[in-house]
């Protein structure tokens, strides 16, 4: 089975989402923009989310963590929760 470990940023809106996305891309560190902004309680810990297999998150996540490439930043995906900025981490095909 595949397992996979990744962080996520959970923030309210899509517009606040593409803004972090930026800042990331611009340089500034992930870990510190999830402490600093995200919902999840997750984001104390720089938004990770440990390992995980298929079906153990909501199905929006698995799409994205089970396909996209490791270490870039995917999103917004929207989930019933808000909108997430994606990072795998590490995966095991």
């Amino acid at each position: 089975m595949a397992i996979a470990s990744a962080r996520h940023i959970l923030v309210d809106s899509e517009a606040q989402c593409l803004e972090l996305k930026e800042r990331i891309a611009a340089g500034e560190d992930f870990a510190e923009i999830a402490k600093q902004y995200s919902n999840c309680p997750s984001g104390q810990d720089g938004g990770a989310l440990g390992e995980f297999g298929p079906g153990m998150m909501v199905p929006e996540f698995d799409k994205v963590v089970f396909s996209a490439p490791i270490n870039q930043v995917q999103g917004p995906v929207q989930t019933q929760f808000g909108y997430h900025l994606l990072e795998v981490t590490s995966r095991n095909d």
